[in-house]
């Protein structure tokens, strides 16, 4: 009987004679993807123009700022830097927690969220990037076309990649598939909790209806877009101090949101470190809670930035080298 090693890093698997794609989605999973992301976008812009001034608490910005720190870094510690590149080794209690965590963002489910990522890292920028803004060319137009399928359009397609190419160790994994199927649950939680929470505190149905409309899909939405721009954005404006076979890019206004993901140039140059954001000044809030998870002895093995690493990927044009162009 095979055991499963819930402490070893994933593994990076590179291109292999298995089909990029698996299939394509569904009529009624595309109705499904579309739906949820599309309302909470709505519910973003509903909520602003019918409710801004009057209808926000602070008990709706400490509920919503609460649950985005907490899933934001289920995605960008575990869906991420984890299980996508392997940048440490966890303990079962935490591989799992950070599982659920990133359900609870909302992105989709950890095997086709970290299958898509790393069939973005083998072709990124090239054909068969999920997600690449360079795809339709380079005139405005084409531009324009790019950013839209980096940031949102891809989501709309009907293509699956192939999880049993790009993510065989986790879908081997009994507790990850476990926390994939219960993808579902995650949802409904990530906008019923903060509701409930908005009740029992807030002691009425009003502040019940304003976390659920404030801290749970307004905040979903701004955690997708703040995601999407790092795809979108990302590959497109900002510095590039290091060298990588493709146009990523740092872009510091993104860097706390984005917990720093948006040091993106220096990832894709590194892509198994724990720490994106490098450089003297660069805030990545992200390794913070990772060197935290070390001390505590839930992470080991951690791939922290060397010094010799960083003078080998440095660009020999310079550390303000622009992206775009």
């Amino acid at each position: 009987m095979t055991t499963i090693d819930h402490t070893a890093p994933p593994q990076r698997f590179p291109a292999g004679p298995k089909p990029l794609l698996s299939g394509e989605h569904s009529r009624s999973e595309l109705v499904t993807i579309r739906i949820f992301l599309l309302a909470p976008f709505l519910a973003l812009i509903s909520v602003v123009v019918l409710v801004w001034g009057w209808g926000l608490s602070w008990l709706d910005i400490g509920i919503a700022t609460g649950f985005y720190v907490v899933t934001t870094l289920g995605v960008t510690v575990g869906y991420h830097r984890y299980f996508t590149h392997g940048a440490f080794t966890a303990t079962r209690g935490l591989r799992i927690a950070l599982a659920i965590a990133g359900g609870l963002a909302a992105q989709g489910p950890v095997l086709s969220w970290v299958a898509d990522h790393r069939r973005h890292h083998a072709f990124s920028d090239r054909e068969g990037d999920p997600h690449s803004p360079w795809l339709y060319g380079t005139s405005p137009l084409a531009l324009a076309h790019g950013f839209w399928h980096a940031h949102l359009g891809w989501l709309f397609g009907r293509d699956k990649t192939n999880i049993t190419r790009f993510a065989p160790d986790l879908a081997a994994d009994p507790d990850i598939r476990t926390v994939d199927r219960l993808f579902p649950l995650w949802v409904a939680a990530t906008v019923g909790v903060p509701a409930a929470l908005g009740g029992l505190i807030g002691g009425s149905w009003w502040a019940a209806l304003t976390a659920f409309l404030w801290a749970g899909l307004a905040r979903v939405s701004l955690q997708h877009h703040v995601t999407w721009s790092v795809n979108s954005i990302c590959h497109m404006i900002g510095s590039r101090p290091f060298t990588s076979r493709d146009r990523s890019a740092n872009f510091w206004p993104l860097a706390i949101l984005s917990m720093g993901e948006s040091w993106h140039n220096s990832h894709h140059a590194d892509p198994t470190c724990a720490r994106h954001g490098v450089l003297r000044g660069q805030i990545d809030i992200s390794a913070r809670v990772i060197r935290i998870f070390e001390k505590l002895g839930w992470a080991t093995k951690v791939r922290w930035p060397k010094p010799e690493r960083l003078s080998r990927m440095a660009d020999p044009h310079g550390g303000n080298r622009k992206a775009a162009g």
